[in-house]
């Protein structure tokens, strides 16, 4: 299977990193945004024999079969559309859209294509993450609330590698969409009732830098979400399931229990990667046609979700 990057940043070497673990796949040509230099001196430190700025002339490549978008937010969404037009299955880096309207634009021009297309949604890909699933699903744990917290220090426009961008995150449409999708994948149900409350605007970026989400679902089940682009310290999101016979907390591809032991994962799926093992289910269900477990209809509800948070804010 060939396969185009677009995104030479750090979530697209992520994906890198994961596809050299997968076999039968071949990256062969990598997309970036800006400097040229900087593209294809990563295609080089990954064997990729093309790097250009033009998505275009990526999808015109022969025998091109797949991409995987990990561009800025902002054009997520066209791009994805823009892989579905050219013919070719595509993985879009979640958020797959920056706003309803475009996100349903983007299912609907799925099914017209008939294509797979998928967003990067990890947490259903997460072996902790999983390991709860699977236990709710069976009924061995019923969740009653999940706390979560979000926090990174991006008082600048910077990138998970520390490096200037050109674009600005959101907590809401970016970050939120991560827990607003995980909880509705627990519970296997739309939140009833959604709450979300900002600070202050910055000045420079023009978004909140802090933000508070609280979901409930219909049988009960809570979600309270913390988001911060302010806090110094320790960086990135963590996870606490407290359910009615244990409590667990998860940290991306780790879980362990309310007194802090390792919860053995082995079991769980061929990869203790996330990344890797949304990516396996993209190129197997190309292969077989199944739907992935991170569909665009899948988790289009998420997006509705914010979309109804968002209207809160206001």
């Amino acid at each position: 299977m060939k396969v185009c990057v677009a995104g030479a940043g750090a979530f697209g070497q992520k994906h890198l990193q994961a596809i050299a673990a997968i076999e039968g796949v071949e990256v062969v040509s990598l997309v970036g945004g800006s400097s040229l230099a900087q593209v294809q001196a990563v295609a080089e430190h990954y064997g990729i024999g093309h790097a250009t700025l033009s998505l275009d002339q990526a999808l015109a490549r022969p025998g091109l079969d797949a991409v995987i978008v990990c561009s800025p937010t902002p054009v997520h969404a066209a791009q994805a559309m823009a892989c579905l037009e050219a013919g070719k299955h595509v993985q879009v880096e979640i958020p797959m859209a920056d706003n309803l309207a475009d996100a349903r634009a983007l299912l609907a021009a799925q099914r017209r294509s008939g294509l797979i297309a998928m967003a990067g949604h990890t947490r259903r890909y997460n072996p902790g993450h999983q390991w709860i699933h699977q236990r709710i699903a069976s009924g061995q744990l019923r969740l009653q609330h999940l706390d979560v917290q979000t926090f990174f220090f991006r008082r600048t426009n910077i990138n998970l590698a520390g490096q200037p961008r050109s674009w600005t995150d959101h907590l809401l449409w970016h970050h939120a969409c991560h827990t607003v999708d995980l909880f509705q994948y627990q519970t296997g149900q739309t939140a009833a009732q959604v709450h979300a409350m900002q600070g202050p605007i910055h000045p420079d970026l023009g978004i909140a830098l802090d933000m508070s989400v609280q979901m409930r679902s219909p049988d009960g089940a809570l979600c309270s979400l913390t988001l911060s682009f302010n806090n110094q310290g320790l960086q990135g999101t963590f996870f606490r399931y407290i359910c009615d016979s244990g409590t667990y907390i998860a940290r991306y591809d780790e879980l362990l229990d309310g007194d802090g032991q390792p919860v053995d994962l082995s079991g769980v799926d061929v990869s203790l990667n996330g990344i890797e093992l949304q990516d396996r289910d993209f190129f197997e269900c190309i292969v077989s046609g199944r739907e992935p477990r991170a569909s665009l209809a899948r988790v289009l509800p998420a997006y509705e979700t914010l979309d109804r948070l968002e209207k809160t804010l206001a």
